[in-house]
C-alpha cells in the first residue's frame, strides 16, 4: 500500500502479513458456508415451486432441469373456489387487530406498573413477569373449553382478544425497560401544570416509546402472520381461513398432497412479511439496540 504525499512522491504504507490474509480469507469461506448452510431451506422452497409434484420427490438435483409455473399460476386461482386475496385479507385482519391491541394493552400496562403507586403494584408484576414461564401449549386446552361455551370457535374472536388484554407479558416488560430511561422529571412537571395521567401517557411518553412501538408492531405482526396453532384450534370454514392454516389444505386426508403448490403458496405468503420487514428494520435495528431517550 502506498500513500501520496506530493506529486511524484509516495510513501510505502505497512503490508498486511500474509498469515493475516489466510485468517481474513478463512473468516470469509467459513461465514460463506454457514449463510449457505442457513439459505439452503429456502432455496429448496425456490426450487420445489418450480418443479413438478413428482420431481419434487424424485428428483435428487436441487434446480430443476425444466421449469415450471404451473404452481404460481394455479396459486393465483385461489382453493376451492375461494380467490387468494381472500386468504391474503384474513392473515392482514388477524396481524392487524394483533398489533392494535398488543401495542395498546401492553403500552398501557406497563405505564400502569411502571409510573403508578398502588396497592398490590409488585404482585402484579411478579405474575406478569412469571406468565413468561408458562408454556402457551398449556392453555389450550381450558381456553378452547371457554371459547367454545361461549360459541366463539370459527371466529377471530379468540385469536385476538388475548392480545387486548395485555397477555403477551414480553412486550409489557420490554415497554417498561423504554419507560425506565425516561426521567420521571417530565411526568412531575406535567403534573404541576395540571396534565392527568390520560395527558401525560398519550402527550408526552407515548412519542417516546416510538422505537419500543415499532418494534412490538414488527414482532406482533410477524409471530400473527404466522400463527398457525391458533387457527387450526379455532377456524374450520376455509373461506375464513389465514395463509399458514392455508396450507395444510394442500394435503388431503387420503395421503395426496399437492407440494408444489403448497411451495408456491409459502413462497407468496412471505412477501408482505419481508415488506414489512424491509420498511421498518431500522426502527426495529433501533427498538433493539436502546431502552431509553437520548439527550
Amino acid at each position: 500500500m502506498t500513500v501520496k504525499t506530493a506529486p511524484g512522491h509516495t510513501i510505502a504504507g505497512p503490508r498486511r502479513p500474509l498469515s493475516a490474509k489466510v485468517k481474513s480469507a478463512a473468516w470469509h469461506a467459513s461465514m460463506i458456508a454457514v449463510l449457505a448452510i442457513v439459505l439452503y431451506p429456502l432455496l429448496w422452497v425456490i426450487a420445489s415451486s418450480l418443479k413438478d409434484n413428482v420431481d419434487i420427490i424424485t428428483d435428487t438435483t436441487l434446480w430443476p432441469e425444466q421449469v415450471t409455473w404451473e404452481h404460481f399460476a394455479n396459486a393465483f386461482d385461489g382453493l376451492a373456489g375461494i380467490p387468494l386475496w381472500r386468504f391474503f385479507w384474513n392473515s392482514f385482519l388477524i396481524s392487524a387487530l394483533s398489533v392494535v391491541g398488543t401495542v395498546a394493552s401492553s403500552a398501557i400496562t406497563a405505564y400502569a406498573l411502571a409510573r403508578l403507586q398502588f396497592p398490590g403494584r409488585t404482585v402484579m408484576l411478579g405474575i406478569v413477569i412469571a406468565t413468561l414461564l408458562l408454556p402457551g401449549q398449556v392453555m389450550l386446552i381450558p381456553q378452547y373449553l371457554i371459547f367454545s361455551e361461549l360459541d366463539l370457535t370459527n371466529t377471530y374472536i379468540p385469536l385476538v382478544i388475548g392480545k387486548f388484554l395485555a397477555l403477551d407479558a414480553f412486550f409489557v416488560f420490554l415497554f417498561m425497560q423504554f419507560l425506565r430511561g425516561i426521567p420521571r422529571e417530565l411526568d412531575q412537571a406535567a403534573t404541576i401544570d395540571g396534565a392527568g395521567h390520560y395527558r401525560i401517557f398519550f402527550s408526552i411518553l407515548l412519542p417516546l416509546l416510538r422505537p419500543a412501538v415499532v418494534t412490538t408492531s414488527i414482532f406482533t405482526f410477524i409471530w400473527s402472520w404466522n400463527d398457525f396453532m391458533g387457527p387450526l384450534i379455532y377456524i374450520y370454514e376455509m373461506e375464513k381461513f389465514p395463509l399458514p392454516r392455508l396450507l395444510q389444505a394442500y394435503s388431503n386426508s387420503e395421503g395426496v398432497s399437492n407440494w408444489g403448490g403448497m411451495m408456491a403458496m409459502t413462497l407468496l405468503s412471505l412477501v408482505p412479511v419481508v415488506l414489512f420487514f424491509l420498511v421498518f428494520q431500522k426502527f426495529l435495528i433501533k427498538g433493539i439496540a436502546t431502552s431509553g431517550v437520548k439527550g
